[in-house]
């Protein structure tokens, strides 16, 4: 199918390589299906044309926003092109007028041309401009949501998350040290002072129960509604495994994977390579009840021994409906010193517990936390180092 002067195959090809530069997983063998569709329902309508091409693209419901925009502004609407080029400007809205609803900055990245860099010797001319109206872009960042950014602010938003560091409060251990100001009496130390002395007296040593970070042990979604959050939070993680010992991190999907061991490698990209090799099942369905029962079984006694806290990353939605996650949730809860739940949809004003999922995991959490931007991994942070997460 050639279309008009035979371009069309060539603007199906740039097309995908634009949603691909907004974030959307399509690649070269999605061109191939879309022109094969496009024989079959044709290009006579735009509508046609419209829904042949989304039913190749799209995978999930959140990437409708995302190629809806895209579409219209590639495929030629002048009022969303002009909306792409004034997402650079403040925008002041008077009493009576109603603001468009947001254009998704990774598509305006996606679409606008990059200038090379190149340099002919001629004098560059500056443009100042006035920010007086303007937000400090490091503010910003810190409350936009992670699936909100374009790709530029992702990459600072990463560098950021690799900068943290998480300072665990410390918690008191069944061992104990040497302090002469302790509260406890060492009989065998006293004991082996007064063989060493001719003294009748028998000098008493004291000791003091030891203190250190509990464990930490990360379960995360990694389902198609949780993706997004989640490799910015397995960036977290990994600062947080390169920086103290007894960080255990597992996702869960359709089947739970330990991948503690390739987050140790230094280098972040290298290590978020080595998980995108070994996770078998990202961006699949969720069974958390199942995936959280091989949990209780085969990790819960290894890692959750010595009073660990344990972060739960998921938005609750389950495929099962919920079935066995409330007895699953009971024991892990029982389990560990400290359970809190991350959900990214926490973001909305409006959230209920209204899923199977969601009410069958609410009861047995201690802490319910968003997730979705740098603030609330902030907030995280602060809770892990408060004094709840000593009991």
């Amino acid at each position: 199918m050639k279309g008009e002067g035979g371009k069309l195959a060539e603007n199906v090809m740039h097309f995908v390589r634009v949603l691909r530069g907004a974030g959307l997983p399509v690649g070269p063998d999605r061109v191939i299906d879309a022109l094969r569709a496009l024989e079959i329902a044709g290009v006579a309508r735009r509508d046609d044309f419209y829904w042949t091409l989304a039913a190749v693209f799209i995978d999930r419901h959140e990437q409708m926003a995302l190629f809806d925009q895209a579409f219209h502004i590639f495929w030629r609407d002048p009022r969303l092109l002009e909306r792409v080029m004034q997402l650079m400007l403040p925008q002041v809205y008077g009493r009576g007028a109603e603001p468009k609803p947001p254009l998704s900055e990774r598509v305006a990245a996606a679409l606008l041309p990059r200038r090379p860099a190149h340099d002919d010797g001629a004098p560059q001319r500056q443009v100042e401009i006035d920010a007086a109206l303007t937000f400090s872009p490091r503010e910003v960042l810190q409350t936009k949501d992670f699936e909100s950014m374009s790709p530029a602010e992702l990459a600072e938003a990463r560098a950021a998350i690799a900068r943290m560091r998480m300072a665990l409060r410390e918690a008191p251990t069944r061992r104990f040290r040497g302090d002469a100001r302790g509260p406890r009496t060492d009989l065998r130390a006293s004991l082996r002072a007064a063989l060493r002395g001719d003294s009748a007296i028998i000098p008493l040593k004291r000791r003091i129960a030891t203190r250190r970070a509990p464990p930490l042990v990360a379960l995360a979604d990694i389902s198609g509604s949780m993706s997004g959050y989640t490799r910015m939070l397995l960036v977290f993680l990994h600062a947080l495994a390169n920086d103290r010992d007894r960080v255990h991190v597992l996702t869960f999907g359709t089947r739970l994977t330990n991948i503690t061991r390739q987050l140790r490698h230094v280098d972040v990209d290298a290590a978020l390579a080595h998980v995108g090799r070994t996770v078998q099942d990202w961006s699949g369905g969720t069974r958390i009840g199942a995936c959280l029962a091989e949990f209780n079984r085969r990790w819960s006694r290894r890692l959750l021994g010595q009073g660990a806290v344990v972060l739960l990353i998921s938005d609750g939605l389950d495929r099962d409906a919920g079935t066995g996650l409330a007895q699953e949730m009971e024991r892990l809860h029982k389990s560990c010193r400290r359970l809190i739940w991350l959900n990214p949809l926490l973001r909305y004003a409006g959230f209920e517990a209204k899923p199977a999922g969601v009410r069958a995991m609410l009861p047995h959490v201690d802490d319910f936390l968003p997730v979705h931007n740098l603030k609330s991994l902030a907030q995280l942070a602060s809770a892990l180092a408060g004094p709840r997460c000593i009991r």
